[in-house]
C-alpha cells in the first residue's frame, strides 16, 4: 500500500451531491456527520470541492439536468476516488424509477464502489458504506 493510499484510508474526505429526490437521504447523510455519530474520529471530513474529495456520496435519482455535471464532478476528483450510492434512488431509481426526467441507475453513468440501500438509510448504514468503500484501498 502506497503512502498516499494509506493517508486516504485513514482520513477520507467526502463530497456529497444531491442529484434529485426527496432529500431524505441528504438529511441522513447530514445526521451521520453530526457529533452524535462523530465520524471525524475516523478522519472523515466533508469537503466543499471535488478537487479535495476522496469519496463522492450520491443521493437521489440522477436527473437529465444533473447527469453531465455529475460526470464532470467525478472527473475532477483526484485518484484514487470512490463513489457511494446512498438510498434507493441512485441504486435502482426508487420511487422515481422510469420517470420521464431521470437516468438511473447511477452505476450506468459512473462506477460505484459501495451501495447503501434504504429509503432513507440510517446514518449507521451510511458510515458502514464509507468503511466498505475504503476497504478497496490497497
Amino acid at each position: 500500500m502506497g503512502l498516499k493510499s494509506l493517508f486516504r484510508k485513514k482520513s477520507p474526505w467526502i463530497l456529497t451531491l444531491e442529484t434529485g429526490g426527496c432529500n431524505g437521504c441528504v438529511i441522513e447523510v447530514a445526521a451521520a456527520l453530526t457529533p452524535r455519530y462523530d465520524v471525524e474520529r475516523f478522519g472523515i471530513l466533508r469537503r466543499p470541492t471535488p478537487r479535495h474529495a476522496d469519496i463522492l456520496v450520491i443521493t437521489g435519482a440522477v436527473t437529465h439536468q444533473i447527469k453531465d455535471r455529475l460526470v464532470r464532478i467525478y472527473e475532477q476528483m483526484p485518484e484514487p476516488k470512490f463513489v457511494i450510492a446512498v438510498g434507493s434512488c441512485p441504486i435502482t431509481g426508487g420511487m422515481l424509477k422510469d420517470c420521464y426526467n431521470t437516468d438511473t441507475p447511477l452505476d450506468e453513468i459512473i462506477p460505484v464502489d459501495a451501495y447503501v440501500p434504504g429509503c432513507p438509510p440510517k446514518p449507521e448504514a451510511i458510515i458502514d458504506g464509507v468503511v466498505k468503500a475504503l476497504e478497496a484501498v490497497e
